[in-house]
């Protein structure tokens, strides 16, 4: 019998072999392949969707208002047992028009068991921040521009004179804002969907 959606026993089942696999080789990037890749039609509805949604987020409009570009990825699905992954796809906002589609994948190792989806909003404040973003050949966070992740007490606080750093990371689900995602060591780059 088929099922419209994948379980968290689905996802352990296709994780496990790729898991053993990367720890037998001793891999530093794991990137989980997405059964289908979005099409741009399904990023930018779904990048709208979460626009929207926090939007409406009172934490959230210090960073609208100030920043030059949003990377939004709308579903970053996280899973694993000991060895894990995560991927998701969505846009970049610039001018209240999209300007170039991209990924973000990353391992993570440690006693890691489950899965779960959120989303992930990046706020580029300056010029040069949306620059080393479009100029890398996959940016991995950690290196160029700084990133601070803000959680929900930090996003709380945050006001236009207070924020300085060059991109601002937040997370969110369906319900609001959330914990942070483990960040450092994530690879973003562009894509081309159809």
């Amino acid at each position: 019998m088929n099922h419209p959606h994948t379980t968290r026993r689905d996802l352990m089942a296709r994780c496990l072999p790729v898991a053993a696999l990367a720890l037998a080789t001793g891999a530093t990037l794991f990137r989980p392949v997405p059964a289908e890749a979005a099409s741009r039609a399904d990023i930018d509805a779904d990048v709208s969707a979460a626009v929207t949604r926090l939007r409406n987020l009172p934490e959230a409009a210090p960073l609208f208002s100030q920043a030059r570009a949003i990377l939004v990825f709308p579903r970053i699905i996280q899973g694993g047992l000991i060895v894990g992954g995560q991927y998701g796809e969505g846009a970049l906002i610039q001018g209240g028009a999209t300007r170039g589609y991209y990924n973000i994948a990353g391992a993570s190792f440690g006693l890691l068991i489950g899965a779960q989806a959120s989303g992930l909003a990046m706020f580029f404040m300056t010029e040069e921040a949306i620059a080393g973003l479009r100029n890398a050949d996959g940016w991995e966070i950690g290196t160029g521009p700084s990133v601070v992740v803000l959680d929900r007490g930090i996003q709380a606080n945050a006001t236009s004179t207070t924020l300085r750093e060059p991109v601002y990371a937040i997370t969110f689900n369906q319900a609001g804002l959330m914990a942070a995602l483990a960040l450092n060591g994530t690879k973003i780059t562009r894509i081309n969907p159809d």
